[in-house]
């Protein structure tokens, strides 16, 4: 067993996806379940549920509470201040059993923010009126009985927050960014200290053309990196201070956050990374209408360098409202959204049906790949759609609802359903290569590790792996699971780790025979820095072809 360079294995990798990845990418799309509410907001727990929730002053939805659970009567609401509400605004759905079942929600989660806490707790935090400021809590349960924790003072925002964006430190805290005419910042949890709970201007966000729901990564150096619009800082928000001011992403004509609902990712690291790279695609020219048609440029820059500019690709097809998934393997899924008009009501007029592949190793000009769906056809997802990755490598997409209440006699009706996309690696063609992971059990509890730890693990794999000098080839991933809204994943990360693969040295247990090709890997967990403490998923790849992910937990 030896340790193979990142660069090294680049190589082997390049070498091999030539005999793994079809001529042409395709997927296939299956539909899920009619869950009653309209997910603007997603985000997966490490019980792989799925919590999806809307705005709740939007009337019924078509979700009704079971007999005997309270009614929602909240008096602070614009338009139906005086009316019970039975239904249900947010759901828990299973992806394993396919089941899903009603939560509670009390103030207004429109346009708001969230992420998952080291212990693997969703922070869902802002919103509209009642909820500027409020702050939720949803536990990870597996026995149904969790549900929702609206918080009192003192732990509620020091600021209104509507369309603003969160980020999960190396700390362990989260860094709340912006909001509509609100150029701040702040940190959560909140200590009960004036002087680290209050909101910090960052009066760079009013100076942007358009800077709800900023693009916030975490950089390898700790800071932050920060677009809004068309322009970009790198940020330590430990300081306050602007590090530096990235050039220009065009001229300024074309904007990429919302309104104008480009989106963007953090592209996967490298073991013990020199290097970061951000990726934004789509949005729509600063004066645009509903019949504008929206860009189909992407931008990639690379945030370390000293002097770095944007490296212009051409997408397939024109898309604002889309949401970009980092998938296993280390590509992109750019899926849902329209190809004109702008993220707001009743503002575009033709769907985007076709999700979109994106390779970061290729050559620029050759990384980007319009999937056709070889089974099933896509549901429109539109203006507060939303998608997020499974365990399975599929990407779950839902919600899409246009319009200010719930209307289902539209061009483009307020959609209750969950589909899944799976992307070409998942066709049944690809299953000798596919990796299967024996240990830890992936049907067992996360596993518990910490920074520079090393994990053991064994795989199979049917039609083996490839060989270098006699040594297997393969890599490993780990995905930070997204909350996704508004055509942005927020704290979605991914990292290739360092990794020692060999042939298992397994022996038969009395008639137990011993299964064909396992291997051995040794997995070095990553810093801090590069991995906040959570839940992560984590798979093994052969070529460009991943396993079922596990779970495992970095503190």
């Amino acid at each position: 067993m030896r340790l193979v360079s990142f660069h090294h294995l680049s190589l082997l990798l390049l070498l091999a996806y030539g005999g793994i990845a079809p001529a042409r990418a395709a997927g296939s799309w299956k539909f899920l379940q009619n869950v009653g509410v309209s997910g603007m907001h997603m985000q997966l727990l490490h019980t792989d549920r799925l919590i999806l929730f809307d705005r709740t002053n939007v009337g019924p939805s078509n979700l009704t509470f079971p007999a005997g659970h309270p009614c929602r009567l909240n008096l602070q609401d614009q338009w139906f201040k005086n009316t019970t509400d039975c239904t249900a605004h947010s759901v828990e759905y299973n992806v394993a059993s396919d089941t899903f079942r009603a939560l509670s929600i009390f103030t207004d989660t429109w346009c708001s923010s969230g992420h998952v806490a080291p212990d693997g707790t969703l922070v869902q935090n802002g919103g509209w009126r009642d909820g500027y400021r409020k702050i939720r809590l949803m536990p990870a349960c597996t026995d149904g009985k969790c549900d929702w924790a609206e918080q009192s003072a003192p732990a509620v925002l020091a600021a209104d927050r509507w369309y603003a964006t969160n980020q999960k430190l190396p700390d362990g805290r989260a860094i709340i960014v912006g909001g509509l005419n609100q150029p701040t910042y702040e940190f959560y949890p909140k200590t009960g200290t004036p002087a680290n709970d209050a909101a910090v201007k960052l009066p760079w966000l009013q100076e942007q053309s358009s800077s709800l729901y900023p693009f916030v990564h975490l950089n390898i150096d700790g800071n932050l990196f920060i677009f809004a619009g068309s322009r970009a800082i790198l940020f330590d928000y430990n300081t306050g201070r602007i590090v530096r001011n990235y050039t220009m992403f065009g001229t300024g004509a074309e904007l990429r956050t919302n309104p104008n609902a480009g989106s963007s990712v953090l592209l996967p690291l490298k073991p013990n990374p020199t290097e970061a790279e951000v990726l934004i695609c789509g949005g729509t020219p600063a004066t645009t209408t509903t019949t504008t048609p929206a860009l189909s440029t992407c931008g990639r820059l690379k945030i370390t360098d000293t002097n770095p500019s944007w490296v212009v690709e051409q997408m397939p097809s024109r898309r604002v409202m889309g949401d970009m998934i980092l998938l296993p393997n280390g590509e992109v899924s750019i899926i849902n959204g329209a190809t004109d008009g702008f993220a707001g009501w009743d503002s575009a007029n033709t769907f985007n049906p076709t999700p979109v592949i994106y390779r970061p190793d290729q050559p620029a000009g050759s990384r980007l790949e319009a999937q056709a769906a070889v089974a099933g056809t896509p549901r429109p997802r539109m203006y507060h759609a939303s998608a997020v990755l499974d365990r399975d490598g599929r990407v779950v997409v839902g919600g899409s609802n246009p319009h200010q209440f719930y209307e289902f006699n539209k061009k483009f009706p307020t959609d209750v359903t969950l589909e899944a996309f799976s992307p070409y690696y998942l066709d049944g063609s690809n299953d000798k290569q596919r990796p299967s992971i024996i240990d830890p059990s992936p049907s067992g509890a996360p596993e518990k590790l910490t920074y520079g730890q090393s994990l053991d693990m064994l795989f199979s794999v049917a039609g083996g792996l490839p060989l270098s000098n006699g040594v297997p080839v393969a890599a490993v991933t780990m995905v930070a699971p997204s909350y996704t809204t508004h055509s942005f994943a927020q704290n979605q990360r991914q990292l290739f780790l360092e990794v020692q693969v060999s042939k298992a040295d397994l022996r038969p247990i009395g008639a137990i025979a011993v299964p064909d090709n396992v291997y051995a890997a040794t997995v070095k967990m990553p810093s801090a820095v590069l991995a906040p403490p959570g839940y992560y998923m984590l798979f093994v790849v052969n070529g460009r072809i991943p396993s079922k992910g596990i779970w495992v937990h970095i503190q």
